[in-house]
């Protein structure tokens, strides 16, 4: 009877398995939205993304519409849709290979004129100005989980009459899993929106067992199945409130090499952390991808939870309501990676301009507003300690002028590392503030006339789990600041010498498996560029050594030296030895970007270390 019940068991569990692979696999096609009384155009589905769309129309509507889309790196026009009359024409871009993909079209459908008015496009980073007109019957097309890869739909007199779509899931990325393969294979899958519970069941020899609940992208919970068995010990839980946008973003533990068993685990969403769960012991091990969510797990067990492993899949950035007129010249930032510093100048009446350093592997500069600085209060400058603050929330104020006037008429800013910049502006009118719980803004976007910030918005995407620490920068106090960020870790270094200094430096880094050239600090000379290339990723840095001191033509100390130490071998020194000497440095944490100060040679040097993992 029971080998009956486990066959059972085991054919409903593939069975569930076989639906998930076949939903998974299927491409939705969706039907138009809007009148089917015209002749037929049909793009297809037989594409990766979209990474354009070009809109034309004009007094009735949109009459012009044009996908270009993106099929194994080649990319490939859609079907010319109208003719392109006198009127507006937009043009927005999608970038597909920064993993940006449509999710979503909303639109507005004329049953009087039997015409499509306006469309508005949102990506899983950003959400596009309304192309159109918002008159008549609001529409949408959306499929929660899914991308956009094709769309359909017909034509009447050279004019759009209706839209559809065609969608397929996007794909989770898999992370191999952390322990040792001892045991049975296991694997939940990822047709998953997200992680509800985690029940862990541990003991002395360490994790005896785990257990996953999830959410279905249908909205179902599902109890999941548990991996190991159970023995004596403690059984803790912990629970991820996904209704209020809670999701786990990582996964960090302990594993032991000669036992084969998981020892420890401690899970951490965008909003809070768990305590850690059994004993640190043994090799730790992280489970963490950028900007992604956690939305299923695999691994092996036996008696005891020997690996884990985890699916990530991109969770895409909310947009805030944006405060303020709703006339004036639409700006939309979009989503970058960082924001480094803020500028803001105003007078004593309301906020001029607004721009914004961001940062996306380079730095990109957006400006809003009155391009002239020279106001009664000036600029002021909001700095952040990139990358490892970032904006949380922003207070402000508009105020109303007359009856169709509103402007914004101060900013305040706060950080993730508690600071708050000083309000730039005169805080008078109605309150507004910017902020999304558990979350950091990664863009703005908003309106402004000939010469005011008139209104603005935020772009919010979940705060990344604090595991990067910035090491004090050595050497003098003199010349330009610059940080490279935080990576994956460091494939190559390229250092270069004057005469009596070390005038030059860039750093070759791993982001996601894909390679990143840093930026060049400092000046080269007539001497040799010495490289170092490194055994990556079984070769990492643990330390730079160094000296610093006044050299011939500076007043203040310049790095003289520097030395690269690895896991596996110490670099021959570039440059001088002198009496001030440094390292840099943490027992336990490996190098994964670098920082300092830069004139025609390096004045200053830090690094950003991590923990060590497998």
């Amino acid at each position: 009877m029971e080998r009956n019940l486990l066959s059972i068991l085991m054919r409903r569990r593939l069975a569930e398995r076989n639906r998930d692979a076949i939903e998974l696999a299927a491409v939705q096609k969706m039907e138009v939205i809007g009148s089917t009384e015209g002749y037929t155009f049909d793009d297809g589905s037989d594409h990766d993304d979209v990474t354009k769309i070009f809109v034309g129309g004009g007094r009735q509507g949109i009459h012009y519409i044009e996908f270009e889309y993106v099929k194994n790196g080649q990319l490939e026009s859609g079907v010319h849709l109208g003719v392109r009359y006198r009127g507006f024409t937009e043009t927005f871009e999608i970038n597909h290979l920064n993993n940006e993909h449509l999710e979503s079209v909303e639109g507005y459908y004329d049953y009087g004129s039997g015409y499509i008015q306006g469309l508005q496009f949102k990506t899983n980073f950003r959400v596009s100005e309304l192309i159109g007109y918002d008159e008549g019957t609001k529409f949408s097309l959306s499929v929660k989980g899914k991308r956009i890869i094709g769309f359909h739909g017909y034509m009447k007199e050279r004019k759009i009459i209706s839209l559809g779509g065609y969608f397929s899931w996007i794909h989770p990325r898999k992370m191999e899993a952390k322990g040792s393969k001892g045991g049975n294979q296991w694997d939940d899958g990822t047709n998953n929106d997200g992680v509800t519970k985690i029940h862990v069941r541990g003991g002395v020899e360490g994790i005896q067992y785990i257990k996953f609940d999830y959410v279905r992208k249908s909205g179902q919970h599902i109890n999941g199945s548990i991996h190991g068995l159970s023995g004596s010990g403690f059984t803790q839980t912990f629970e991820i409130d996904h209704l209020n946008n809670e999701h786990l973003v990582c996964v960090e533990g302990y594993y032991d090499d000669e036992s084969g068993v998981i020892q420890a685990l401690q899970f951490k969403t965008n909003i809070k952390n768990s305590e850690l769960l059994g004993y640190k012991k043994g090799k730790k091990f992280s489970l963490v991808d950028k900007r992604k969510k956690i939305v299923g797990f695999h691994g092996y067990a036996d008696k005891n939870l020997n690996s884990l492993g985890a699916y990530f899949t991109t969770v895409s950035p909310t947009k805030s309501e944006c405060y303020g007129s709703s006339k004036g010249i639409y700006w939309d930032d979009g989503v970058f990676d960082f924001i480094r510093t803020v500028y803001v100048s105003s007078n004593v009446m309301n906020v001029r301009c607004i721009k914004f350093h961001y940062y996306n592997r380079a730095v990109a500069v957006r400006q809003h507003g009155w391009n002239s600085i020279v106001e009664e209060d000036g600029e002021k400058e909001f700095e952040l300690d990139y990358p490892n603050e970032l904006i949380t929330s922003v207070e402000g104020t508009m105020k109303s002028f007359s009856r169709s006037e509103i402007r914004i008429s101060s900013l305040t800013f706060k950080t993730s590392k508690g600071r708050t910049s000083t309000t730039i502006g005169i805080a008078s009118g109605t309150k507004f503030l910017l902020a999304s719980k558990g979350c950091a803004v990664v863009g703005f976007y908003g309106r402004h006339d000939d010469r005011d910030l008139v209104a603005i918005g935020a772009y919010f995407s979940p705060l990344p789990p604090p595991t990067a620490e910035k090491l004090q920068a050595q050497g003098g106090n003199q010349g330009d600041s610059w940080d490279d960020g935080v990576f994956e870790g460091v494939r190559k270094l390229y250092v270069g010498q004057s005469k009596n200094c070390v005038a030059f430096l860039k750093v070759v880094y791993d982001s996601n498996t894909q390679v990143v050239i840093g930026e060049d600090h400092g000046n080269k000379t007539l001497f040799e560029v010495k490289e170092y290339e490194l055994e990556y990723p079984s070769e990492y840095i643990t330390a730079v050594d160094g000296c610093y001191n006044k050299v011939n033509g500076t007043e203040v100390e310049v790095i003289t030296m520097l030395r690269i130490q690895t896991n596996k071998r110490t670099s021959i020194p570039v440059g001088c030895e002198s009496n001030s000497s440094f390292v840099l440095k943490k027992e336990g944490y490996k190098i994964v970007g670098f920082h300092g100060k830069a004139s025609n040679m390096i004045n200053q040097l830090g690094v950003h270390v991590v923990p060590l993992t497998e």
